[in-house]
């Protein structure tokens, strides 16, 4: 039997250490943020001066989807301070970028189930998370784990909330959104997908076109009109091997928003009549339905 040898670490407290301070786990951080387990972020800024409240400890990004996360770090217990602060970066950094989402990030030595309660009640309208860091000594070896316990919430799908979203009409998105040419294109994508998904209407909200079927909303795909091109929003699973197809055909592929697992796309009229038969199945495939093989008959 093959002996295993089984290593017992000694937990280190960061706050009491003379060496492992602050910024050196600052350091640590910011030279690969993936170690916090929120993704393959990039690093923005360190030490982020913010006017007339102090510096922001890291800024991190996720490039894929334009999000930014302001992470404040404590070392010990988190307290009361830690998470005004935290907040307060988070929100002078939406301010001045407006373009990008931003997450705050609290990331603490201890983080108590009085102080989750507290930060549990900004969650859904501030988007928090808390990740609890543990660091412990093997020999001359130091290592971290880093646990999130307090994710950010997820917000509905479009559709969720329909009820509260305010609608308009087709004039509104031909004249201040968009304009007759770029909503004439939702009009021939919405024939792709009646085409095989009889029933669909266009239902012109706010903020964006969406489905609706028998009064109900749909929205596994809706449209944004705007005054030089459309784009396509079509919820689909993340798939490497999809977005290289996209590219092959000559399809402008905006990005993926991770957030509502939906990919952006740029359509035209000629990208709806060249690639018909794949947008279609890109509508199959969102809806969960399989393409039914064609019926070969023998003579």
């Amino acid at each position: 039997m093959t002996k295993i040898n089984l290593i017992k670490p000694e937990k280190v407290n960061l706050k009491e250490h003379p060496i492992l301070t602050e910024s050196w786990l600052q350091d640590i951080i910011a030279e690969s943020p993936e170690i916090i387990g929120l993704g393959d972020l990039v690093l923005k800024d360190k030490e982020r001066k913010q006017l007339r409240a102090g510096r922001l400890d890291i800024l991190l990004q996720d490039p894929e989807i334009n999000k930014r996360y302001e992470v404040e770090i404590q070392l010990g217990k988190s307290d009361e301070s830690h998470i005004i602060r935290t907040i307060e970066y988070w929100d002078i950094e939406r301010k001045r970028y407006p373009q990008y989402e931003h997450c705050a990030v609290i990331i603490a030595e201890e983080i108590t189930s009085r102080f989750l309660n507290v930060i549990g009640l900004f969650n859904g309208t501030i988007p928090l998370i808390a990740i609890q860091l543990t660091a412990y000594k093997n020999g001359d070896d130091y290592f971290l784990t880093f646990n999130k316990v307090l994710d950010e919430m997820n917000l509905g799908l479009v559709d969720d909330d329909e009820e509260i979203s305010e609608i308009t009409d087709r004039n509104f998105w031909e004249t201040q959104k968009g304009t007759p040419k770029t909503v004439k294109i939702v009009d021939e994508a919405l024939g792709l997908i009646t085409e095989i998904l009889p029933g669909y209407q266009l239902k012109y909200n706010k903020f964006y076109i969406g489905l609706a079927k028998n009064g109900r909303a749909d929205n596994f795909i809706l449209f944004r009109a705007k005054r030089n091109f459309t784009r396509l929003e079509i919820r689909l699973d993340k798939s490497e091997n999809l977005e290289n197809e996209i590219d092959n055909l000559g399809i402008d592929l905006m990005d993926y928003d991770k957030r509502y697992g939906r990919y952006r796309i740029k359509i035209t009229s000629s990208d709806l009549k060249k690639h018909k038969e794949f947008i279609q199945d890109l509508i199959r495939k969102s809806k969960g339905i399989h393409k039914e093989p064609k019926l070969v008959i023998e003579e």
